[in-house]
Parts: structure tokens; sequence; C-alpha cells
């Protein structure tokens, strides 16, 4: 039997709706089909995977998003009525780069310091206000085929701060996208890093999610 969709506007009180579909805009799901399970959904939410399987479930079920399955996992997107119901500033959101042609580079091992960064609370509370989202608690590093410029965008600075007796420094991100999930490029102020090793925060497992190992070469695209 056919299944018939009725696309009809979010009713008044519907906040955690809006909210659901604001979280999966930012991480690119208005542009493309993006793997996100419930639980990866529920992660990023900071809610339970009930909750986030009970919002992906009314969401489609209103036309808004659509779900598939395959062999790689459970993928979503936002439909055109989806995104009718986001507000102004996510609908203008450019789904396509205007990089003449995306970031390129191979996947490498890292130094194993991302997850120890990454669960200082002085900056997750700051990825979560400036980038929208909380990161996964470590990085994916890759090794570009040519050192990343940061003067062609908008650097987002997150602000050093003291913890336990002990100074942790500023850092610039660098909204991405990769796979169509939104991501962003870390440089750390203070950093012995070279210029074509990009490390990369996302709200969810970045090797496990897009299946990646050393030595696979993916695509970055700037926001």
């Amino acid at each position: 039997m056919q299944r018939i969709m009725i696309h009809r506007p979010l009713e008044s009180g519907c906040y955690m709706k809006i909210e659901t579909l604001k979280r999966l805009a930012m991480i690119g799901s208005c542009c493309e089909e993006i793997p996100l399970s419930a639980s990866a959904l529920a992660s990023l939410m900071g809610t339970s995977h009930q909750i986030a399987e009970r919002e992906l479930g009314l969401l489609e079920d209103l036309g808004y998003v659509e779900r598939t399955e395959d062999s790689a996992g459970e993928k979503v997107r936002i439909t055109e009525s989806g995104r009718l119901q986001l507000p102004a500033e996510y609908r203008q959101h450019r789904c396509i780069s205007e990089s003449p042609r995306p970031l390129r580079g191979k996947v490498a091992s890292g130094m194993g310091k991302g997850q120890y960064y990454l669960s200082r609370e002085g900056y997750r509370r700051q990825f979560i206000a400036y980038l929208g989202f909380s990161p996964y608690p470590g990085t994916l590093n890759l090794k570009l085929q040519e050192p990343f410029d940061p003067s062609r965008q908008q650097a987002i600075k997150i602000n050093g701060f003291e913890d336990e007796g002990r100074a942790f420094g500023e850092c610039r991100c660098y909204r991405i996208r990769i796979n169509g999930i939104g991501a962003a490029i870390v440089q750390p102020d203070r950093s012995n890093y070279p210029a074509d090793l990009a490390e990369i925060i996302a709200p969810v497992n970045l090797r496990e999610s897009l299946h990646l190992q050393d030595g696979d070469e993916v695509d970055l695209e700037r926001q």
C-alpha cells in the first residue's frame, strides 16, 4: 500500500520539532542526505534515544524529513516542506559552497590529544554556543593536499580559559561540511602542527559514521 504524506504546518507550541529541524539543518541535512541515526541525534541534542526516535518519526510523518536505510546505516534529509518550517536565517543558509573546489585530504592518525582538550567544559560550552553542537570527544585528522588558507573564510574565535590551575589557549574554528555532515576545522593559537594538517571536530564520530580508515581520501566543503 502506498504511503500518503500529508504536508501541514507545525502547530503552535511545537518547540521541540523546530529545535530538531534546526539541529538537522546545522549538520547539513538541508543540503543533502546525511548519515544520522536516532542514537547520534540523541547525542547531538543531549536527550534520550527514545525521544530522538520519536521526534524523527513525527517529522517524517509530517513530511518534513525523509529517512532511508541501507547497508551503510541510517540517513536523513530535510524536505522542502521541512525547510519552509525553519526560521528565515536557516532557510537562507547556503547549501553549496562558493569555493571553486573542495579541500581534499587523507585520513591520518593523530596524537590522541583531541579527546582530552574537547572534554574540557570551557571549550565544550563555547563550541555549543558558537558552532551549534557538542563535539564528539576526538578529532579526525586529515593530511591536506595543500595548506589550509584561513583567510578565505570567517574564523569563529574560541576563548582561552583556566581550569584546575592550568591555562588553556584560544583557538579558531572554520565551518566545513564533510560528506554532508556539519563540522569545523580547529586551529589552536599555540600549535606546532603543520599548515597542511587539519583537525576536524563534529557532533558524531566521523571515522565510524563515514567508515573511514587511515589513507582514505575525503573532500571538505567550506561554509
